[in-house]
């Protein structure tokens, strides 16, 4: 029914993130796809600096439609430090979902240090969605984790992290998560009819969004 692009923000110079001006002109390719009748999304998944914000200026953020927020550089801070950074950025009022949000990648790289539930507390507080990534090298959120969210009446989002077409087929990997949850349709966002998204993408902040 409708589609979010999602493409690396400007900090994520190693997989050609998209400025400022590259921003406007992907919105307007967006617009004309809007035109032909596509429901388009103009999402980001923008970097959660160390400080916890996000990185683009706070007056550009509205451009956009729907922010995930992730962590994608500075491993190595405490616990207590990653904790509070991934915090901050949930209290942003233009974040929509906490993206990966260890940091894993399977067979190669483990979690970095953070309090997963202090965080899933902070996403309850802030009406934030957790990120399923259904890439198989991330598989994050960690399904031990499922039902502490879900008792915390937190969202979810499957999220393919497709960076080629063939990985939207990715989806297929959540979905069976999500089962092994035993995760209702009604708890995932992007399950949501369209009009219900848009509520969601405008509860705190008002979007643009036909």
């Amino acid at each position: 029914e409708y589609f979010a692009v999602c493409d690396h923000s400007q900090t994520a110079s190693y997989a050609n993130g998209l400025r400022p001006e590259r921003v406007l002109q992907q919105k307007e390719e967006i617009k004309r796809l809007q035109n032909l009748g596509f429901k388009v999304l103009h999402g980001v998944e923008s970097d959660i600096l160390s400080d916890g914000s996000l990185d683009y200026d706070r007056d550009f953020l509205p451009v956009f439609d729907f922010i995930v927020a992730s962590v994608h550089s500075q491993f190595n801070l405490s616990e207590d430090e990653m904790t509070k950074r991934i915090i901050t950025a949930i209290e942003n009022p233009f974040t929509d979902v906490i993206g990966h949000l260890t940091g894993r990648l399977l067979l190669y790289r483990d979690a970095y240090k953070l309090n997963v539930k202090k965080i899933l507390d902070a996403c309850s507080e802030n009406n934030v969605a957790i990120e399923i990534n259904t890439n198989p090298h991330r598989l994050d959120l960690d399904w031990r984790y499922y039902n502490y969210a879900r008792e915390k009446n937190v969202l979810f989002a499957l999220n393919q992290d497709a960076h080629s077409v063939d990985e939207i087929k990715n989806i297929e990997i959540g979905l069976k998560l999500a089962k092994k949850g035993a995760i209702n349709k009604e708890e995932i966002i992007n399950f949501l009819p369209y009009s219900e998204f848009i509520k969601f993408l405008n509860r705190k902040v008002k979007r643009n969004i036909n």
